[in-house]
């Protein structure tokens, strides 16, 4: 069912629309290198081939799961000889992300004198993938999953079509059916395809010569259908970047869903549990200083008590952090005062906050002058509101005195401690450090 033609092909308009980029190269003769990035099933193999098929070019198919050196360089001999006769070659290499250095190497010269168009195939980011030296070479295009309505008019086609689809078997497929099939390939045409031709095998014609194709014949097509997951590729990243941000915007039902897809799909917990610990403290923070806690106790509860019961601790702590409020005023004042370290460098540390554990440092003034602030008076009575004296001794270099890097939010358990930090930055005195 693979499509002969442009019009044909479903989905991916942006990419193969008419008057796109791509449309217009093919239409043109002149198609440079490229790299086709996707999911699986959206397409990347289908439309290498009609890529080639428009060119007119002699197509060598590789697989880079195969494909050795040796092979690259008999192709590239090929490619030799049908150039002196005018033919051109374009070499579609399949899980292009699977060639080595030394492999993707071998093709680079040829690639780069135009000998041949190279069209690679892949699953993961090719900018991770594909060496800087082929990759500034060739045109990346990015392919998505297949939207629901080209995902069933691909099906419609297969179910109609009876010189290569099921046209001849009479197949009639049920609504419920229909509808569960397109929600579980998830965008994925081969998933559907092959799933329907074995409900389709799975069902007798009934008497009039008609195959019913109920739900029930695809759901045991289907079966359990593994979530799509790469420990090491983008959906690694995508997903716990997705978990991070819904958690950050306070949306508990997206932070449990992206939880359950990590975890179900086969991610390792205790890194889900580390990114909570992160969050709790950089999102959360002082707003609710519960939050570590609950995150912490989460990490070693799964470290504890491992899968699959550690989902538990993980999904309270997910929601408990969804559901607090948020501040990030310890990574801005960090942030605010590495800024300073790295433009001021290596202030003098003011003498009364300086070790003096030798004579010698005590005569030089280290110490001196220091209050010891558990033994400071107690407040004015005739303004209680102010911070014992011991409290308002400078504690910054002199050169960075007055310089405030916390900022507190009014927000949650953190107001209390804007209030209070407002009053001791009222009553701190403005001269340097004492004498």
């Amino acid at each position: 069912m693979r499509p002969r033609t442009f019009a044909e092909f479903e989905g991916q308009q942006a990419l193969v629309g008419e008057g796109t980029v791509l449309r217009r190269a093919l239409e043109a003769g002149r198609l440079p290198s490229l790299v086709l990035w996707g999911p699986p099933g959206c397409g990347k193999t289908a439309l290498a081939r009609l890529i080639a098929r428009q060119l007119g070019a002699q197509v060598i198919e590789l697989s880079a799961v195969s494909a050795g050196v040796a092979d690259l360089r008999a192709v590239i001999d090929e490619a030799r000889h049908r150039r002196r006769h005018g033919q051109r070659t374009l070499l579609f290499i399949d899980e292009i992300h699977r060639f080595s250095k030394s492999q993707q190497d071998a093709i680079l010269p040829a690639v780069e004198s135009g000998l041949i168009t190279l069209v690679g195939a892949t699953t993961e980011n090719p900018a991770f993938e594909v060496n800087a030296a082929l990759l500034s070479r060739c045109r990346v295009f990015r392919l998505e999953p297949l939207e629901e309505a080209a995902l069933e008019r691909i099906l419609e086609r297969a179910l109609t079509d009876p010189e290569r689809g099921l046209g001849r078997e009479r197949v009639a497929l049920a609504p419920a059916a229909r509808r569960f099939l397109l929600q579980q390939a998830a965008g994925d045409a081969r998933i559907a395809l092959t799933a329907l031709e074995l409900a389709v095998a799975a069902t007798p014609p009934s008497e009039d010569g008609i195959r019913r194709v109920e739900l029930a014949a695809v759901e045991g097509a289907l079966q359990h259908r593994a979530l799509r997951f790469d420990k090491a590729g983008d959906q690694h990243y995508d997903l716990i970047s997705a978990l991070i941000k819904s958690v950050r915007a306070s949306d508990p039902d997206a932070a449990i869903y992206w939880l359950a897809r990590l975890l179900e799909a086969g991610e390792d917990p205790l890194f889900v549990a580390r990114r909570l610990v992160i969050l709790a403290a950089e999102d959360v923070g002082l707003a609710d200083p519960q939050a570590l806690v609950v995150a912490v106790a989460a990490q070693q509860a799964v470290h504890f008590v491992g899968m699959p019961e550690g989902y538990l601790p993980l999904a309270e702590a997910t929601l408990y952090l969804a559901a607090a409020p948020k501040s990030n005023s310890a990574l801005r004042a960090y942030q605010a005062a590495r800024a300073e370290v790295l433009a001021t460098l290596d202030q003098p540390v003011p003498l009364h906050l300086r070790n003096a554990p030798t004579g010698l440092a005590k005569a030089f003034g280290h110490g001196a002058g220091y209050r010891y602030a558990h033994e400071a008076a107690a407040p004015n009575p005739a303004d209680p509101a102010r911070p014992p004296d011991a409290l308002l001794q400078p504690n910054l270099p002199a050169a960075l005195q007055g310089r405030q890097f916390y900022q507190p939010t009014a927000i949650g358990a953190e107001a209390s401690i804007r209030r209070w930090l407002e009053r001791r930055r009222a009553a701190a005195p403005e001269e340097g450090p004492p004498p």
